[in-house]
């Protein structure tokens, strides 16, 4: 059945194309199952050659199908570096522009215990992840917070971090703003303050 073959390479080529594609585009955990997942679908494709084959060399076939997951297997290693290697590079340039931002505010005190984030974790329609924040200005004057939020995963892993500023906080008062990962984040996501200072 050479036309079913020919249809089944094409078909094994378009999974390793849509598996790479997809995998550039996600996290390293979600990469993980798609690729899997692709594989597992292009190894079935290929041994249900094996039974339509009508050359009588079922050994060939199965050859094929191996080749078609080693491909994929390849593939999906190569998109799964790519992809890791894709988030850290984000991550290290946010922790990078928070320790700038927090470089522009050396004079200021320390003011963490005055800073808490909100308990739930918000997406917003761009699929960032947000969080209140809200200051608490205990003096008599109105004071300007520079706050830190970390994003983690469910196991306390760091995914993202991110400065806000809270202006003209009035004396004895507090105020709100909104801290947003500088990407989207997927699975459940918690945060936390990891500094503030107030000037």
């Amino acid at each position: 059945m050479p036309a079913v073959r020919g249809r089944g390479a094409a078909a094994r080529g378009a999974v390793v194309r849509d598996a790479v594609v997809r995998g550039l585009g996600a996290r390293a955990i979600g990469v993980r199952g798609t690729l899997l997942r692709s594989a597992g679908a292009v190894l079935l494709g290929a041994l249900s050659l094996t039974g339509c084959s009508g050359d009588g060399n079922p050994a060939g076939t199965a050859s094929q199908a191996a080749s078609a997951a080693a491909s994929l297997a390849s593939a999906a290693s190569s998109a799964l570096a790519s992809a890791t290697a894709g988030a850290g590079n984000s991550l290290a340039s946010a922790t990078a522009e928070a320790g700038r931002r927090f470089d522009e505010f050396r004079s200021g005190l320390n003011a963490k215990g005055e800073v808490k984030a909100a308990d739930r974790v918000r997406t917003d329609s761009d699929g960032r992840s947000t969080v209140e924040v809200t200051a608490t200005n205990p003096t008599s004057t109105s004071r300007t917070y520079v706050v830190q939020v970390d994003f983690r995963d469910k196991g306390g892993t760091l995914l993202d971090t991110v400065v806000v500023k809270v202006d003209d906080v009035p004396a004895d008062g507090s105020k709100d703003a909104t801290a947003r990962s500088t990407r989207s984040l997927s699975g459940a996501v918690s945060s936390d303050v990891a500094r503030a200072v107030r000037t």
